[in-house]
Protein backbone atom coordinates (compact mmCIF):
# COMPACT_ATOMS: atom_id res chain seq x y z
CA UNK A 1 0.00 0.00 0.00
CA UNK A 2 1.24 3.02 -0.94
CA UNK A 3 2.44 5.66 1.87
CA UNK A 4 0.19 8.19 1.46
CA UNK A 5 -2.89 5.95 2.60
CA UNK A 6 -1.10 5.08 5.92
CA UNK A 7 -0.83 8.59 7.12
CA UNK A 8 -3.23 7.65 10.33
CA UNK A 9 -1.76 3.96 10.31
CA UNK A 10 1.40 2.38 12.56
CA UNK A 11 3.83 1.21 10.16
CA UNK A 12 7.40 -0.95 10.71
CA UNK A 13 10.73 -0.15 9.75
CA UNK A 14 10.99 -2.15 6.60
CA UNK A 15 7.44 -1.16 5.40
CA UNK A 16 8.69 2.77 5.73
CA UNK A 17 11.65 2.21 4.05
CA UNK A 18 10.26 0.11 1.28
CA UNK A 19 7.94 2.61 1.02
CA UNK A 20 10.18 5.77 0.62
CA UNK A 21 11.85 3.97 -2.46
CA UNK A 22 8.15 4.60 -4.40
CA UNK A 23 6.98 7.65 -3.38
CA UNK A 24 6.80 10.59 -4.66
CA UNK A 25 6.58 12.85 -1.32
CA UNK A 26 9.33 11.98 1.36
CA UNK A 27 8.03 11.28 4.57
CA UNK A 28 9.70 10.62 8.51
CA UNK A 29 8.51 8.12 10.60
CA UNK A 30 7.67 8.97 13.91
CA UNK A 31 6.44 6.40 16.86
CA UNK A 32 5.56 4.36 13.66
CA UNK A 33 3.75 6.75 11.57
CA UNK A 34 4.40 8.23 8.87
CA UNK A 35 4.31 12.13 8.41
CA UNK A 36 4.32 13.98 4.67
CA UNK A 37 7.25 16.49 3.74
CA UNK A 38 6.19 19.62 2.40
CA UNK A 39 8.39 21.73 -0.24
CA UNK A 40 10.94 23.95 0.97
CA UNK A 41 10.51 27.49 0.30
CA UNK A 42 13.54 30.09 -1.28
CA UNK A 43 15.19 31.05 1.71
CA UNK A 44 15.34 27.46 2.95
CA UNK A 45 16.98 26.41 -0.21
CA UNK A 46 19.06 29.10 -0.63
CA UNK A 47 20.83 28.71 2.84
CA UNK A 48 20.73 24.87 3.28
CA UNK A 49 22.74 25.15 0.10
CA UNK A 50 25.12 27.76 1.59
CA UNK A 51 25.98 25.51 4.62
CA UNK A 52 26.12 22.44 2.70
CA UNK A 53 28.64 23.73 0.08
CA UNK A 54 30.66 25.73 2.59
CA UNK A 55 31.04 22.37 4.64
CA UNK A 56 32.19 20.14 1.85
CA UNK A 57 34.24 22.59 0.35
CA UNK A 58 36.08 23.07 3.77
CA UNK A 59 35.84 19.05 4.21
CA UNK A 60 37.44 18.62 0.72
CA UNK A 61 40.27 20.46 1.31
CA UNK A 62 40.87 19.51 4.67
CA UNK A 63 41.05 15.48 3.07
CA UNK A 64 38.71 14.91 6.23
CA UNK A 65 37.06 11.64 5.62
CA UNK A 66 33.55 12.60 6.79
CA UNK A 67 30.32 12.77 4.23
CA UNK A 68 28.43 15.62 4.19
CA UNK A 69 24.75 15.33 2.62
CA UNK A 70 21.76 17.31 2.24
CA UNK A 71 17.61 16.38 2.80
CA UNK A 72 17.62 13.50 0.98
CA UNK A 73 19.42 11.48 3.43
CA UNK A 74 17.59 9.64 6.16
CA UNK A 75 18.78 9.63 9.90
CA UNK A 76 17.73 6.35 11.82
CA UNK A 77 17.35 6.93 15.73
CA UNK A 78 15.74 4.14 17.59
CA UNK A 79 13.55 2.89 14.73
CA UNK A 80 12.41 6.86 13.99
CA UNK A 81 14.06 8.10 10.55
CA UNK A 82 14.35 12.01 9.70
CA UNK A 83 15.26 13.85 6.89
CA UNK A 84 18.00 16.81 8.43
CA UNK A 85 18.41 19.29 6.00
CA UNK A 86 22.14 18.98 6.14
CA UNK A 87 24.09 15.77 8.13
CA UNK A 88 27.75 15.31 8.11
CA UNK A 89 29.03 11.31 9.30
CA UNK A 90 32.92 11.07 10.09
CA UNK A 91 31.93 7.27 11.03
CA UNK A 92 33.06 5.25 8.26
CA UNK A 93 30.91 2.18 9.31
CA UNK A 94 27.95 3.49 9.02
CA UNK A 95 26.86 1.68 5.92
CA UNK A 96 24.45 -0.34 6.93
CA UNK A 97 22.48 1.36 4.20
CA UNK A 98 22.29 3.54 1.41
CA UNK A 99 19.25 5.51 2.54
CA UNK A 100 20.02 6.30 6.15
CA UNK A 101 22.52 7.03 8.68
CA UNK A 102 23.04 5.38 12.17
CA UNK A 103 26.22 7.87 13.68
CA UNK A 104 25.98 11.14 12.57
CA UNK A 105 28.76 13.59 14.19
CA UNK A 106 26.85 17.16 12.91
CA UNK A 107 23.24 17.62 12.35
CA UNK A 108 21.31 21.17 10.94
CA UNK A 109 18.09 21.82 10.41
CA UNK A 110 17.14 25.06 8.82
CA UNK A 111 13.99 26.33 10.78
CA UNK A 112 10.54 27.07 9.00
CA UNK A 113 7.11 27.91 10.36
CA UNK A 114 5.77 24.81 10.14
CA UNK A 115 8.58 22.79 11.21
CA UNK A 116 9.89 24.70 13.99
CA UNK A 117 8.61 23.43 17.13
CA UNK A 118 8.85 19.70 15.95
CA UNK A 119 13.03 20.60 15.23
CA UNK A 120 13.45 22.47 19.08
CA UNK A 121 11.89 19.87 20.66
CA UNK A 122 10.96 16.53 19.36
CA UNK A 123 13.66 16.09 17.17
CA UNK A 124 16.66 17.90 18.81
CA UNK A 125 15.48 15.48 22.15
CA UNK A 126 15.94 12.27 19.54
CA UNK A 127 19.38 13.38 17.69
CA UNK A 128 20.92 14.33 21.60
CA UNK A 129 20.69 10.74 22.34
CA UNK A 130 22.83 10.02 19.16
CA UNK A 131 25.92 8.63 20.86
CA UNK A 132 28.21 9.99 17.90
CA UNK A 133 26.63 13.30 17.57
CA UNK A 134 28.53 16.31 18.87
CA UNK A 135 26.65 19.74 17.65
CA UNK A 136 22.84 20.14 16.46
CA UNK A 137 22.84 23.38 14.61
CA UNK A 138 19.20 25.28 14.05
CA UNK A 139 19.11 27.90 11.45
CA UNK A 140 16.35 30.68 11.29
CA UNK A 141 15.52 31.82 7.95
CA UNK A 142 12.58 34.53 8.39
CA UNK A 143 16.00 36.63 10.71
CA UNK A 144 19.27 35.78 10.96
CA UNK A 145 19.91 33.54 13.80
CA UNK A 146 22.21 30.44 14.89
CA UNK A 147 21.66 28.73 17.76
CA UNK A 148 24.21 25.42 18.07
CA UNK A 149 24.14 23.13 20.58
CA UNK A 150 27.10 21.23 21.38
CA UNK A 151 27.63 18.24 23.34
CA UNK A 152 30.34 19.56 25.26
CA UNK A 153 28.27 21.90 26.67
CA UNK A 154 25.46 19.87 27.89
CA UNK A 155 23.26 20.89 25.17
CA UNK A 156 23.06 24.14 25.79
CA UNK A 157 22.77 26.77 22.98
CA UNK A 158 24.99 29.19 21.67
CA UNK A 159 23.54 32.19 19.25
CA UNK A 160 25.40 33.78 16.19
CA UNK A 161 24.69 36.77 14.51
CA UNK A 162 25.52 38.57 11.23
CA UNK A 163 28.27 39.89 11.84
CA UNK A 164 29.51 36.61 13.78
CA UNK A 165 31.37 33.26 12.41
CA UNK A 166 30.33 29.93 13.77
CA UNK A 167 32.46 27.81 14.80
CA UNK A 168 31.74 23.93 14.24
CA UNK A 169 34.08 22.15 16.53
CA UNK A 170 32.77 18.44 15.34
CA UNK A 171 34.22 18.81 11.92
CA UNK A 172 37.01 21.56 13.22
CA UNK A 173 35.65 24.73 10.76
CA UNK A 174 33.94 28.01 10.98
CA UNK A 175 31.63 29.67 9.12
CA UNK A 176 30.65 33.56 8.51
CA UNK A 177 27.16 33.78 9.45
CA UNK A 178 26.86 36.36 6.34
CA UNK A 179 28.07 33.34 4.01
CA UNK A 180 25.37 31.10 5.62
CA UNK A 181 22.73 33.66 4.50
CA UNK A 182 24.15 34.00 1.05
CA UNK A 183 21.31 35.95 -1.11
CA UNK A 184 18.75 35.34 0.94
CA UNK A 185 16.52 37.66 1.25
CA UNK A 186 15.50 38.75 4.69
CA UNK A 187 14.64 42.02 7.05
CA UNK A 188 17.95 41.23 8.69
CA UNK A 189 20.23 40.56 5.72
CA UNK A 190 19.33 43.52 3.63
CA UNK A 191 19.46 46.03 6.98
CA UNK A 192 22.80 44.34 7.27
CA UNK A 193 24.07 44.87 3.86
CA UNK A 194 22.51 48.80 3.46
CA UNK A 195 24.83 49.16 6.81
CA UNK A 196 27.97 47.38 5.10
CA UNK A 197 27.07 49.55 1.86
CA UNK A 198 27.13 52.50 3.71
CA UNK A 199 30.19 52.17 5.46
CA UNK A 200 32.08 51.61 2.50
CA UNK A 201 31.09 54.87 1.00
Amino acid sequence: MPLAKQLNDKIGKEEYLQGELSSEVKHELIDGKIYAMTGASDNHNKISGNIFSEIKAALRTAQSPCSTYISDMKVNVANQFFYPDVMVVCDKSDNESNYYKKSPTLIIEVLSKSTKKTDRTLKRLAYQNIPSLEEYVLIEQINCEIEVFRKRNAWQPDYYYLGDRVPLESVGLTISVEDIYYQVNNEDVLEYLEKQNNRAK
